[in-house]
């Protein structure tokens, strides 16, 4: 009698698996999402890409009707919080705000990438661009760039630091475009970078325009050049690269784009993108990151941002090879 119950139990379990497995995915994304969505950004709080982060996930969650939970995970240039998406659970529930460092330039840096940057994750929109901004302690006697690369040539004690690869790449290809030579620093957290610099305890330090941008204007840093092509609104009279250096094509911007696992349902990826585009077209975010912060919003299509990982890739292999740097 108890094998004939066990036998009915089994069964009805089997047929409720099977129930499971049979409920289509287009089913599953209609009560996408019924739970809050976990975004990790791979670098820590205050950082760029945190700010970019917390500014869409407020205004995604509205769209979604549910909470996107902040989650910083910073280490090992970025690579340890993009990796736990990559690992994750393919539902949408974890996403990842990717940038220029996690999802273009770690191949041409490092040996040992735990993810494969196009085979793990799916991309779903690109959210924005920013130039950088070289910046110097503010008892460094150099007012310019031009004076900086002149000071460079008569001392061997000079240093930059650096907390992502765009940080790295960018001061790496000033150095190798001027012919200035200066130890590298590393640091784990922007943050941190950004306080030495500001007790003179680094040289250098070129990092994000919304992460500099405050400081600046604050006067607790001098800023040299921009390093996009042309001028920044937000600093119309700082110089780019170019421009204060005399050096041709010199130029590196940092992107940031929302992925989540390889794997997640269309019907998931294109609420997503959707969530994007209306933040997007928030007064909030506008205001944010484009009138306060200087950086370009461009929302476009998951097609439209794989693409650009494969361009962005290549770019960076080029601009590393470029800088002298060896990978790691």
């Amino acid at each position: 009698m108890i094998g004939h119950w066990m036998k009915l139990a089994a069964s009805a379990a089997l047929a409720l698996a099977a129930g499971l497995a049979s409920v289509p995915t287009d089913v599953v994304a209609q009560a996408y999402p019924n739970r809050p969505i976990r975004a990790i950004v791979p670098f820590a709080a205050g950082s760029a890409t945190d700010l970019v982060a917390r500014t869409f996930g407020d205004q995604m969650s509205r769209a979604l009707g549910q909470t996107i939970v902040i989650e910083n995970r910073p280490g090992a240039n970025g690579m340890l919080g993009a990796d736990a998406v990559a690992k994750a659970q393919a539902d949408g529930y974890t996403i990842l705000i990717g940038t220029n460092s996690t999802n273009a330039a770690a191949p041409a840096l490092y040996n040992n990438v735990p993810f494969d940057m196009h085979r793990d994750f799916q991309p779903v929109s690109f959210l924005c661009s920013v130039p950088l901004i070289v910046a110097v302690a503010n008892n460094v006697p150099a007012r310019t760039l031009r004076e900086l690369i002149d000071l460079a040539k008569s001392r061997s004690d000079l240093n930059f630091a650096s907390a992502s690869s765009s940080q790295r790449v960018s001061t790496e290809m000033l150095l190798t475009m001027t012919g200035m030579k200066m130890t590298h620093v590393f640091y784990r957290q922007g943050p941190q970078a950004m306080q030495d610099l500001i007790a003179g305890r680094v040289t250098l330090f070129t990092a994000d325009l919304g992460v500099m941008l405050p400081q600046v204007r604050a006067g607790t840093v001098r800023a040299l050049a921009v390093t996009s092509q042309a001028r920044t609104p937000q600093l119309p009279d700082l110089p780019t690269v170019d421009e204060a250096a005399g050096t041709k094509g010199y130029e590196l911007i940092a992107w940031f784009g929302l992925f989540t696992p390889a794997g997640v349902p269309a019907e998931v990826v294109e609420k997503l993108n959707a969530a994007v585009r209306q933040a997007a077209a928030s007064a909030e975010v506008r205001q944010t990151l484009v009138d306060r912060l200087g950086m370009q919003v461009a929302p476009s299509t998951p097609q439209e941002l794989a693409e650009r990982v494969c361009a962005e890739a290549l770019k960076w292999e080029e601009a590393a090879r470029a800088a002298g740097i060896e990978k790691q």
